[in-house]
């Protein structure tokens, strides 16, 4: 009963608010929280308001706390929905790749063009395409080298 290691976490507020006359909304003294994971997950939302899972964000974490590490096993984070995703967090004003694919002009036909590049991802069969290389004039006359990856 008065042990000093665990407290009641079920003690009710007794304490009235200042407006006795009404009924009380509410008890002065607050009830105690919950315990455990009570909250929820933080997740991403995306433009189509359907909730992502967390996986890829916990992912992203533990690559930057360990640099070091490889991961060998992310295909299974891939689906149509995480390609959907990453295709309209894209900027739209883009220069175009080395294949002159624009972002609206993927976007014509997205939903097939996501459930193929899906497909061969999964396969093993998805090469990705040479990146453009433009150059950029320096103050010093040199030139820095700019690589553009496609859509």
């Amino acid at each position: 009963m008065h042990d000093t290691e665990k407290s009641d976490s079920g003690i009710v507020a007794e304490k009235p608010t200042n407006k006795a006359g009404l009924l009380a909304a509410e008890w002065a003294e607050p009830r105690p929280g919950t315990k455990g994971n009570a909250e929820q997950q933080r997740m991403h939302r995306t433009q189509g308001r359907a909730r992502m899972t967390q996986s890829l964000d916990r992912v992203r974490t533990a690559a930057r706390l360990r640099k070091k590490d490889r991961f060998t096993a992310l295909f299974h984070h891939i689906n149509v929905d995480t390609l959907r995703a990453a295709f309209f967090a894209l900027r739209r004003k883009a220069a175009p790749g080395v294949d002159g694919m624009t972002w609206e002009d993927y976007e014509e036909d997205l939903e097939p063009r996501l459930a193929d590049l899906h497909k061969r991802v999964q396969r093993g069969a998805y090469r990705p395409q040479p990146s453009r290389r433009t150059y950029i004039p320096k103050a010093d006359g040199k030139q820095r080298p700019l690589a553009i990856a496609a859509l």
